[in-house]
């Protein structure tokens, strides 16, 4: 049985009150992958962490939401797309309650990888929400406000976060969830209506139940990046030959290893069909999307932590310094999208990365008693201008480069790619610049590894940038 036909419009009450209920929802997610960088130091500070105990409060997170993004699609799906984007607000929600109340790292961390969990159900559920509860006419209008309002909750992250640490605590980023979390039930018990794909009622025999509910896949590919993380983060401690370290390694491969046998196994059932990198231009913009992504997360990790220990300034200081980057990308992207659609996605992959990498070389020579104006402000303009000519190029790219039926698994594989390019980034970076233990609290080897890891992030960006000016072009658009 088919899904009933999309009727909410803008002009309704419910329309207003459903796409409430979806910006409100994803702004929660979005903030609390940014807001938590410019909590660092405070909360490193009173929670007596490590560099380690760091990179797992921001990888906890980035872990679960890219591992189950996929699978909590596929759930709203199958049991009702407002029931698990309910579960998921609940569940994230009560996540982040746990994070505010932390009084150890350990905890912070546990809370963070529930709370992922908890985003990687709300967060594919905003939008199919919007997808299949407007009507065709209002859908894209629809889209495009969600769009452009969860960007203002990006850009306003590290603001708003700033000014609550300074004023109240770090614990803050986290409870400020609750409200909104309430404004979003409320909005979602009134006003969404339920839907679901009936297809994957069906019996087992279908197939099409399978390629959307694939637990194993999800499971493999979670097992997968917990073990490179870990081994990546704790081998600065632990040592490389370590027992656990090496065992981490050996579990991620053979883990890995697994999920690429299953997935090609169920063949176009799986999660994630690996005929889709029967595309090399998806393979390659993919590749492409995980240098780009760990550059940015490596970037972010470093800068927030390195302008409050070692420039001296203030996390709503810091917050408000990194803005003009965000507010960039939300004004220029709709413009390098409409470019790219003109002349071809690869001069934009290509110039850009190339851009990004010449604003981190810029920002590697800021240093203690900085001018904002003179130093920082070109850095990270330049850098957010490099930014704004590969998102939405890039998202294109990708959705042209498969058929049009797995837009869907392309889109969301394609984000999973760009957070485990932020989480492998930060898991790495300070093993190879060196900076371990309380070595962020000090601004002599703080100011060392942070120069060394925008060598690394402008290196991975140039890479892109090869990458997309040899292998990208204007994809052929399959049926």
């Amino acid at each position: 049985m088919p899904e009933s036909a999309p009727a909410l419009r803008m002009s309704t009450a419910a329309g207003r009150g459903t796409l409430a209920a979806a910006v409100l929802a994803s702004g929660m997610a979005f903030l609390d992958t940014t807001v938590v960088n410019v909590a660092l130091p405070r909360l490193g500070a009173d929670l007596d962490a490590s560099v380690s105990g760091l990179q797992w409060t921001v990888n906890g997170y980035l872990l679960t939401l890219a591992a189950f993004v996929l699978l909590g699609g596929a759930l709203g799906d199958r049991f009702g797309r407002r029931r698990v984007f309910l579960l998921g607000v609940l569940w994230f929600t009560g996540a982040s309650v746990l994070c505010g109340l932390a009084l150890r790292t350990d905890w912070l961390i546990a809370a963070r990888l529930l709370q992922g969990a908890g985003a990687a159900l709300l967060t594919p559920g905003s939008l199919s929400l919007l997808q299949a509860s407007f009507h065709p006419d209002e859908r894209a209008k629809a889209i495009g406000v969600w769009s452009g309002l969860s960007g203002v909750s990006t850009a306003l992250g590290p603001l708003l976060g700033g000014w609550l640490i300074d004023a109240l605590s770090w614990r803050w980023i986290f409870f400020l969830n609750v409200p909104l979390a309430v404004l979003v039930v409320l909005a979602a018990l009134r006003w969404v209506p339920e839907s679901r794909d009936e297809s994957t009622s069906r019996t087992r025999g279908t197939g099409e139940r399978g390629r959307r509910f694939d637990v194993a896949g999800a499971l493999l590919g979670a097992v997968a990046l917990a073990g490179v993380t870990y081994a990546l983060v704790d081998a600065p401690g632990r040592g490389l030959q370590s027992p656990p370290v090496a065992g981490a390694a050996v579990v991620a491969v053979l883990a890995a290893v697994a999920f690429v046998l299953v997935e090609r196994r169920r063949g176009e059932t799986a999660m994630l069909p690996t005929g889709l990198f029967g595309s090399r231009l998806f393979s390659v913009l993919n590749v492409f999307t995980v240098l780009v992504y760990a550059a940015l997360g490596g970037f972010t990790f470093f800068i927030a932590v390195y302008l409050q220990n070692v420039v001296g300034w203030s996390a709503f200081v810091t917050g408000l310094a990194l803005v003009p980057m965000t507010l960039l990308l939300l004004v220029g992207s709709p413009v390098a999208g409409a470019l790219s659609a003109k002349i071809g996605p690869r001069l934009l992959l290509t110039v850009g990365p190339a851009l990004a990498a010449v604003g981190l070389l810029l920002l590697r020579e800021v240093g203690p008693g900085a001018s904002y104006w003179r130093q920082v402000l070109p850095g990270v303009a330049v850098f957010g201008l490099g930014l704004t000519m590969v998102v939405a190029p890039l998202t294109a790219s990708v959705l042209a480069a498969v058929a049009d039926r797995f837009a869907g698994v392309a889109s969301g594989f394609n984000n999973a790619a760009s957070r485990v390019g932020g989480l492998l980034a930060v898991a790495a970076l300070p093993l190879l610049v060196g900076l371990s233990g309380t070595g962020y609290a000090q601004p002599t080897e703080l100011t060392a590894a942070y120069r060394g890891a925008l060598l690394w992030c402008a290196g991975l960006l140039l890479a892109g940038a090869a990458i997309a000016a040899v292998f990208v072009h204007r994809p052929p658009r399959e049926g």
